[in-house]
This record gives structure tokens, sequence and C-alpha cells, in this order.
């Protein structure tokens, strides 16, 4: 019953991450060009989903996104998790209300974490794109010669 009170009494005052954020979080995939297939890693069981595309992560999860489209270059985005502000006033809100059950509950589910970038936004390269074609240039005609 103490917990459940404690809970309550963090949702009142904005602190608790885990209350006031939530444990998991939306994160937006986005290609250029687009219908690309991103598959993401990190999550319960790995996904798929054709861009532009989201997906539901829990916020302490490792998550890398995988982005291919026949074509054009494979690229990996490996995730990173910062705390924005808004994670760090709720962290530290378990001061005031939740103490150290709080910030151990907010610290194990990374509710005051959000993941880096969101959204991804991915720009595909064809395929060698890098590497110019090669053309034959005709010789150049041979100089006028003189005295004819």
């Amino acid at each position: 019953m103490r917990i459940v009170g404690a809970l309550a009494f963090c949702a009142i005052l904005g602190g608790c991450a885990s209350v006031t954020r939530g444990t998991t979080e939306t994160i937006s995939i986005s290609s250029t060009p687009s219908g690309a297939e991103a598959e993401i890693s990190g999550l319960e069981a790995p996904m798929t989903c054709t861009t532009p595309c989201a997906v539901v992560a829990k916020r302490n999860a490792d998550i890398s996104v995988a982005v291919r489209k026949e074509g054009y270059e494979p690229q990996v985005i490996q995730l990173t998790k910062e705390i924005p502000a808004a994670g760090a006033a709720g962290f530290a809100g378990n001061v005031i209300a939740g103490g150290l059950i709080g910030m151990g509950v907010d610290a194990a589910t990374g509710a005051a974490t959000d993941h880096k970038p969101n959204p991804v936004i991915v720009t595909l390269q064809p395929r060698g794109a890098g590497s110019p074609s090669r053309r034959h240039k005709p010789a150049a005609p041979p100089p006028p010669q003189a005295g004819t």
C-alpha cells in the first residue's frame, strides 16, 4: 500500500520518471527514398518495417536500425540513450517523493532516458554513386602539318 501511495504522490508532484514519462517510447524511422526495409534490433523481438514507420521500444533498450533498399548502400544507425530535461526532472522528483526506490526503478527501466536520434532519418546512397563512370575520350585530331 505504501508503494501505491508513493507512486500516486510522485504523479501529483510531477516526479518519478517511470510514472510521468513511462518506460517505453515511440521511435520514428524514415528514409529517402521511402519504401526501404528497416530492421530494428534491441527490441524484445527483432522487428522489420517499411519506411516511413514507427516502433515502440523500451527506454532502456540498446537499439540499432539497419536500413536497406535494393540498388542502395545499406546503413546501420546505432541509437544512443540520453537524459533530456524532462527525464532529469522526473528522476530528480524521486528525491522529494520516491526516494531510493523511485530512483532505482527509474534507473532500471531507463524511464529518464530518450533514444537519439529520434526520429531516425536516413538518406540512402545509390550503389556505385561514389565511383564516377569512366568514358573513353576520343583521340584528339593530329595537329595540322606545316607546308601542306
